[in-house]
């Protein structure tokens, strides 16, 4: 099976000038042969989401129109715009919604769905989409429409905007994506505003940005992120946000966009595998976003160097929303928009920097979670999670059921390349369960095809091995493939092991589900509600590659190695001297210092091919 959302980098699709007018006149011809006799352009079949997506494709049509002057579209714009400002206008609360700080105010928003009382929930969100749309319709809408109609419209986008930031809590289901897209709308609604009333628009849209979004950023991995249901960065949403500060920067030219992106930028970067695949956030563990991520993609890999746009996203949606049929739904129609008019192309190199939480170099890739244990590992085209084990995930040493991987006190790090090689040392102060202090010291090198882990710890009591990882994925051309199993070998005995019980709460890599399916079974809340992440941390035991000690090691150490990747035989051998514990293997000699560093503290490499 293939996991659902993860399939072509996203770098791969076409974005030419004559790219996006194909996908413009594929558009216009799907939009022309659905509009009712009312001007309705929704998609028969959209339930969800669906209070914007008229006016999105109109958007999209009048955008078409100024590029092609196509004679068709006038008059398909002025019944369509018409339809969204006589049918799904709403003044009057929705029935439920929970969040108001205003009740009749008898100002605009959007249904998230269009039945009273449904699914108020969405309508926060739903209405920031409509702002956008409807923000872009008055960019794109003179000569197109009489001034009766872009008057109602530019009220129409203010009381949006004064219904998101006057009558409901702002950001109300603490969602970056949303918040930031709301400051987007903001200062794009300045623009078209009286002078006077456009830059108090203008300013409170960056008072909003300053003290509701970036004053409550969460840290991960060393960076401060727009935080997105509740959790530092979505894998879904989180490269959605990047695009909004991408037009925020765009829009406004305020540095502090800018910046910000540049933060959550390399944070992807580090992230992000280098064959695009990523899991885990606090909403949807696996899926992505497709078109919607492209803008902030495409723009940040300029601004930093990186080759961001090896993001895998869901390619079902690499142009605009679709439904299952695969016709266009007019949901975010405003990215498809601004990302033909931003002329920034990919930055197609990798960075050449090292960064903490990352080590990259040719088709081979670890990306480290904020305990400097690895989150991801990949190799010979096969992606490794975290393996489980009596409720703990990690890869480590494992002695009588306990994982050496949670850091007591700092960890180290030192990166380091030569000869071809690129490696990372981690050292990490860990305390077992029988309260002696060890220094867990782990090496990973590689040399673009293969990786090696040497992990290095003081004498374990009872029979130790190493927890190397839950062969998870692999590629398959433009797909990602569920796998159990990986090109791995060992200096000791190897065993793959499956958990013996059927329950939820033991993951079983040769099973037909997906690690987004079985964290959302474990989180406490429903799913599309809950926490995968946190529901994961429920897991008690998977699937995992356990590792025995190398022999030869030193005396007074346990040593575990570990090749990922083929490679022929794999019989490292190990000395103790001055320098520390020398590491020698087909391929490199590397040398780890002792716990105690250099003068500093820090942990001491060396490394030669």
């Amino acid at each position: 099976m293939h996991l659902p959302h993860q399939r072509g980098p996203l770098h791969d699709l076409p974005d030419t000038p004559e790219a996006y007018d194909a996908v413009l006149a594929d558009v216009t011809e799907q939009a022309l042969a659905r509009i009712t006799p009312d001007g309705n352009l929704e998609h028969p079949d959209a339930v969800d989401d669906i209070g914007d997506t008229s006016l999105g494709i109109t958007s999209l049509l009048a955008f078409a129109w100024h590029r092609t002057g196509d004679p068709r579209l006038p008059q398909a714009v002025r019944r369509s715009l018409a339809f969204h400002l006589r049918e799904r206008v709403y003044t009057e609360d929705n029935p439920g919604y929970p969040n108001l700080r205003e009740r009749n105010s008898r100002l605009p928003y959007a249904r998230y769905t269009l039945a009273a009382g449904a699914h108020p929930i969405g309508d926060w969100p739903s209405t920031v989409w409509a702002l956008l749309q409807t923000v872009n319709l008055l960019d794109t809408t003179d000569g197109l429409v009489d001034d009766e109609q872009r008057t109602e419209l530019l009220e129409l986008a203010h009381g949006y905007w004064r219904w998101l930031t006057e009558a409901t809590f702002f950001n109300p289901q603490e969602a970056g994506n949303q918040a930031i897209g709301c400051v987007v709308g903001g200062l794009m609604l300045a623009r078209h505003l009286p002078e006077e009333q456009g830059e108090g628009v203008r300013a409170r849209s960056l008072e909003l940005y300053a003290d509701k979004i970036r004053a409550h950023r969460v840290r991960d991995r060393g960076a401060l992120l727009p935080p997105e249901h509740g959790g530092a960065y979505d894998n879904n949403y989180g490269p959605i946000s990047l695009s909004f500060l991408a037009q925020a920067h765009r829009v406004s030219g305020e540095e502090i966009f800018a910046e910000d992106g540049d933060t959550l930028a390399r944070y992807i970067d580090a992230r992000l595998t280098t064959g695009g695949f990523d899991n885990g956030g606090p909403r949807y563990s696996e899926q992505h976003s497709g078109f919607e991520s492209v803008l902030g993609l495409r723009y940040f890999s300029r601004r930093i160097g990186a080759d961001l746009g090896r993001y895998r996203g869901d390619t079902r949606w690499g142009r605009h929303a679709a439904q299952a049929d695969g016709g266009i739904d007019g949901h975010f129609a405003w990215m498809l928009i601004w990302q033909i008019q931003d002329g920034t192309r990919w930055h197609r190199e990798p960075a050449t920097s090292a960064a903490r939480h990352q080590l990259r170099s040719g088709t081979v890739s670890v990306a480290f979670d904020d305990r400097m244990t690895p989150a991801v590992v990949e190799a010979g085209g096969t992606y490794y999670l975290p393996a489980a084990v009596n409720r703990q995930h990690g890869f480590g040493p494992v002695t009588d059921g306990f994982l050496h991987c949670r850091p007591m006190g700092e960890v180290r790090v030192r990166d380091l390349s030569a000869d071809g090689l690129s490696a990372k040392l981690v050292s990490k102060p860990v305390v077992g369960r029988d309260h002696v202090l060890r220094h867990v010291r782990s090496l990973y090198v590689t040399d673009g095809t293969r990786l090696w882990m040497t992990v290095a710890v003081e004498l374990l009591p009872g029979s130790p091995y190493l927890l190397a990882g839950l062969p998870y994925a692999a590629d398959d051309g433009d797909r990602v493939r569920r796998v159990a199993t990986g090109e791995v070998t060992a200096a000791g005995e190897l065993r793959l092991t499956h958990p013996e019980a059927e329950r939820t709460d033991h993951f079983d890599a040769r099973s037909e589900t997906t690690q987004e399916l079985a964290a959302f079974a474990l989180a406490a809340d429903p799913r599309g509600y809950g926490n995968p992440d946190a529901g994961w941390r429920h897991l008690v035991a998977s699937t995992a590659l356990e590792a025995e000690p190398a022999p030869g090691a030193p005396g007074d150490l346990h040593v575990f190695a570990v090749r990922y990747g083929a490679g022929g035989p794999f019989s490292p051998a190990f000395e103790l001297g001055e320098q520390g514990l020398a590491v020698r293997t087909e391929a490199f000699t590397a040398v780890i210092g002792e716990p105690a560093g250099d003068e500093r503290g820090e942990p001491l490499l060396t490394l030669r091919g």
